[in-house]
């Protein structure tokens, strides 16, 4: 077995997002129907109501899925098999219409749901997008080709987890695609993929510059940049390193630096900065927020918060937006869970009498 965290940190979902990369206004749009009908995707008039094609409605459900953004949970209908769709109290804060920024249009947003998406904050709240998991936590940080890319993911794959859970070949050479179309500011125009031409126009992830090609045709390689990151808001990475250390520690408490910069899941990962850059950028927080602070001991630096990571972290990324939680009216996650109580009961499969059939099968049958 590899010595990773990739079965505890992703959930199996491949090729879910059907070749499409986010595009600008659909987390936005998605949301904004989530929060009043819970089967959006599930309805016939879902391409109308979202205003997109019917694989469109697939792709806008994965990617608020896979950002965290939504969650879903079985029908109350014991006969109804379909899982239906709840928002989140995060989607609530950065996608409302009074919320931190609804139509993403600080780029530190962007980051933030690269973080998002990437994370692996608890059994409960995996990452959907194992392949963006090993691609950034687990690949060689060298040039790699889209096919080289591709089998780093398989054998991380098939050396985790058991055969009868692998993907087909076919699902991980789409999710590389799909993730090249993401990120890369420089791709080529690929007339078998399909929105290929949308996307090279309409994926607002290409801003964070990380991905960047050189050649051509098959032998394009890829390589994601490292160093500061000029659009990457010193607050939205503090978030990142607080919540990531709010893994390890429910209370006050410190964590380095270089775990910060190196471990598996951490932000150094994610956002590709090497220590010297986080502690540059830390260095800029820590002034404005006492209860934070770099320490030195033994040349090794860490970050010491004198309170809860987690909430520090949120304290932090809210006053980045004007203080969002301080809105009137503004929904306490426990307000948030009362109004849709389909949350807590996300991620409880129902059992399945022998020979039922799952939503999954369904869809795949209806897409063959």
């Amino acid at each position: 077995m590899p010595d990773s965290r990739l079965a505890e940190a992703v959930e199996l979902s491949f090729g879910r997002h059907e070749t499409f990369a986010p595009r600008f206004g659909w987390l936005h749009k998605a949301y904004m129907q989530v929060k009043d009908h819970s089967d959006i995707f599930l309805r016939d008039d879902a391409p109308v109501v979202l205003g997109v094609g019917r694989n469109m409605v697939y792709a806008m459900r994965y990617w608020s899925r896979a950002f965290k953004l939504t969650k879903e949970h079985d029908h109350e209908d014991p006969k109804q098999r379909a899982q239906l769709a709840a928002p989140t109290w995060r989607a609530r804060w950065l996608l409302d219409e009074d919320g931190a920024d609804p139509y993403l249009e600080d780029t530190g947003s962007l980051w933030l749901l690269h973080w998002w998406l990437l994370s692996a904050d608890s059994p409960a709240a995996k990452c959907w997008a194992p392949s963006w998991y090993v691609t950034f936590n687990l690949a060689p940080r060298s040039r790699v080709t889209a096919a080289e890319l591709t089998r780093v993911i398989t054998r991380q794959v098939h050396e985790t987890f058991p055969e009868k859970d692998w993907p087909a070949a076919e699902s991980i050479s789409r999710d590389v695609d799909c993730l090249i179309k993401m990120y890369a500011s420089d791709q080529e125009l690929n007339p078998l993929s399909p929105g290929s031409f949308e996307d090279l126009l309409m994926s607002p992830f290409r801003e964070l510059g990380l991905l960047e090609g050189q050649g051509k045709g098959k032998e394009r390689t890829w390589r994601f940049t490292n160093g500061a990151r000029s659009n990457l808001p010193a607050s939205v990475l503090a978030y990142a390193c607080l919540d990531y250390a709010a893994r390890f520690h429910s209370s006050a408490g410190s964590i380095s630096v270089a775990r910060l910069a190196e471990e598996e899941g951490a932000p150094g990962r994610a956002f590709r900065m090497r220590e010297p850059e986080i502690t540059k950028a830390i260095e800029s927080i820590v002034s404005d927020h006492p209860r934070l602070q770099l320490v030195e001991a033994l040349g090794q630096r860490s970050l010491r918060f004198e309170d809860a990571p987690q909430d520090l972290a949120w304290d932090i990324l809210d006053e980045h937006y004007d203080h969002v939680r301080r809105r009137d009216r503004f929904p306490t996650p426990e307000d948030w869970e009362e109004r849709y109580p389909g949350l807590r009961r996300a991620g409880v499969k129902r059992p399945r009498k022998q020979g039922q059939r799952t939503e999954e099968q369904d869809l795949i049958e209806g897409m063959a």
